[in-house]
């Protein structure tokens, strides 16, 4: 399978980087390219990398997610991940690396949030 990534720029200094498909060996690097691209151009104050449409992410994956994170740090930029699907989400928690990236909660396609009312 092979991986796209869509760039987009959100409301008070975000950017959102949002890959889909397989981060793996063979499409690691873009990942890391889309990241080092977005801070040679500007300096947002936040890149959102949106793992919602990731069905897999292998050790490479992680690896570059890692090293996305330190160039972004080392250009006062935080970067953080979004929406994670399950298996990513898994992944990081497995890794032990879920706090690094804000330790976001797990996207669920079809989720209605709810919110419960006092007396309920």
């Amino acid at each position: 399978m092979s991986l796209s990534i869509v760039k987009s720029v959100l409301s008070g200094g975000v950017v959102e980087i949002a890959p889909r498909g397989e981060i793996d060996v063979d499409t690691a690097y873009e990942v890391r390219e889309a990241i080092a691209e977005v801070l040679a151009k500007s300096r947002p104050l936040r890149i959102e990398l949106n793992m919602r449409l990731v069905s897999f992410i292998d050790s490479v994956g992680i690896s570059a997610m890692v090293a996305g994170f330190q160039t972004a740090e080392v250009s006062g930029v935080k970067l953080l991940v979004t929406e994670p699907s399950r298996f990513v989400h898994r992944q990081l928690w497995v890794t032990g690396l879920l706090g690094l990236f804000g330790a976001p909660e797990p996207y669920f396609a079809g989720a209605v949030t709810r919110e419960v009312l006092p007396g309920a």
